[in-house]
């Protein structure tokens, strides 16, 4: 199956890497799986972006297993964008202005 071309918006890497960080300070095997989870969360929306949940905004979300987060991505014409690793308990829909850029 072909993957398409995937990028994260700079926020999203910033969330991400903050929400990494915060499971190392309370545990190196809990953040290792969380970085694994994402990894595979952005694997699979490339192979099959359609497969996810639609979500606000027209985006969808791929949901990461055992943890509070979520990928929120939107699909352009020759592109992937994540435009969130969003927490489920944040106020939802706060990344909807990355949807211009």
């Amino acid at each position: 199956m072909q993957l398409r071309r995937f990028e994260y918006h700079p926020d999203a890497i910033l969330e991400a890497h903050h929400a990494f960080h915060w499971y190392a300070e309370r545990s190196d095997q809990a953040a290792e799986h969380f970085w694994e989870e994402l990894v595979r969360a952005r694997n699979l929306v490339s192979e099959r972006p359609h497969s996810w949940t639609p979500y606000f905004h027209g985006t969808r979300c791929f949901k990461l297993r055992k943890y509070p987060y979520g990928l929120v991505f939107i699909e352009r014409e020759d592109k992937i964008v994540g435009l969130a690793v969003c927490h489920f308990r944040r106020r939802p829909g706060y990344w909807r202005e990355r949807l211009a850029n």
